[in-house]
C-alpha cells in the first residue's frame, strides 16, 4: 500500500510559503502523493491553486484532490481547463478525487444548486472528459484546451452511499473513502468492487482512503481543537471525527496495517498542523 500526506491547506496555523515548503518535503521523505481537501465557507486555501503551486516545487509526487466538491463550482467548461491546466503544469500528476459534498452553504455561496448535486456531478464528470478530450460541450463549444494526453487525469469519486459507487464505478478508475475505521473500510471497499462488477467492468477499483493523524507535543489537544472546528457542521459528530484522530507513531503505523489488510491501495495521512516538524514525524511513523 502507497501512503500519501495531506497538504495542510485547512488546519489553523497553516501560511501560504509554509504550504509550499511542506509540498517540497513531502516529496524529499517519499510521500506518494500529497491530498487536499475542499472547502469554500471556511478559512482555508482553494485546493486546485495550492496543488497548483506543489506542482511548482515538486517532480515525482502525486497531487490529489480529496475531495474536490465540484458541483458547486460554476462552469464546468472553466474547472476543465483549470484541472488540465494544472495537469500540465505537473507533468501528468493530478488525480482528480471528486464527490458530492454535505456543506450546504458552499453551494449557496456560488448560486449553485445543493440539493441535485450528485446528479449535477454525475453531468459534470462525464463534461469533463468531453472537454479534455476535445469534445464540444453541453452548450455546443468545442475547443477548450489544454488537451491532456489520453487519458488524462485519473479520475476517482468519493461517498459512501451506493449512489456514490455506482457514480465511481460509472465515471472513475477508482473510489476514495473518508472518515471510516479500517473495519468499516473493509465493507465499504467490497461494496466498491460490487459496484465494479454491476457496471460491467473487468477491471478493478484503485482504493483510497483517508486519516486524521497529529504527532509529538500536544498533539491530541491540537488534533481536537481543529477538527472540532472543521467538522463543526455536522454537530456532534464533529466529537467522533476529534476522537478518532491518530496521535502517536504506534497507532498510525497499527492504522496503516489494517488498511493495507483491508484492501486499501493509497492511504492519504492528513495532519492536523502545519508546524514543519509534524511531516517529518508523521514521514517516519508512515514511512519507516
Amino acid at each position: 500500500m502507497e501512503i500519501g500526506v495531506g497538504l495542510p491547506t485547512t488546519v489553523p496555523d497553516v501560511d501560504g510559503r509554509r504550504l509550499v515548503r511542506w509540498a517540497a518535503r513531502a516529496e524529499e521523505h517519499g510521500f506518494s502523493a500529497l491530498g487536499v481537501l475542499d472547502r469554500l465557507v471556511y478559512d482555508s486555501y482553494e485546493p486546485l491553486t495550492a496543488l497548483t503551486a506543489a506542482a511548482a516545487v515538486t517532480e515525482r509526487i502525486r497531487l490529489t484532490t480529496s475531495v474536490l466538491l465540484a458541483a458547486y463550482r460554476p462552469g464546468t467548461a472553466l474547472l476543465a481547463k483549470q484541472l488540465a491546466t494544472l495537469h500540465e503544469i505537473s507533468g501528468g500528476r493530478l488525480v482528480v478525487g471528486a464527490a458530492a459534498g454535505g456543506r450546504e452553504d458552499d453551494f449557496q455561496a456560488t448560486g449553485a444548486a445543493y440539493h441535485d448535486r450528485g446528479r449535477r456531478l454525475d453531468a459534470l464528470l462525464t463534461e469533463l472528459r468531453n472537454v479534455w478530450d476535445g469534445k464540444e460541450t453541453d452548450t455546443g463549444v468545442a475547443g477548450i484546451g489544454p488537451f491532456p494526453a489520453a487519458p488524462g487525469p485519473e479520475l476517482i469519486v468519493g461517498g459512501h452511499t451506493p449512489a456514490a459507487m455506482r457514480r465511481a464505478a460509472r465515471h472513475a478508475g477508482g473510489w476514495i473513502a473518508g472518515g471510516s475505521s479500517a473495519t468499516a473500510y473493509a465493507d465499504l471497499a467490497q461494496q466498491a468492487r460490487d459496484a465494479w462488477r454491476a457496471a460491467g467492468r473487468s477491471d478493478s477499483p484503485r482504493l483510497v482512503a483517508l486519516v486524521y493523524a497529529c504527532l509529538g507535543p500536544e498533539a491530541r489537544a491540537t488534533a481536537e481543537r481543529y477538527l472540532r472546528a472543521y467538522y463543526a457542521f455536522i454537530g456532534p459528530k464533529a466529537e467522533m471525527a476529534a476522537k478518532a484522530v491518530l496521535t502517536d507513531a504506534d497507532s498510525l503505523r497499527e492504522t496503516a496495517a489494517a488498511y493495507a489488510a483491508a484492501g486499501c491501495d493509497e492511504l492519504l495521512v492528513f495532519p492536523c498542523t502545519a508546524a514543519p516538524a509534524q511531516l517529518d514525524l508523521l514521514a517516519e511513523a508512515a514511512l519507516g
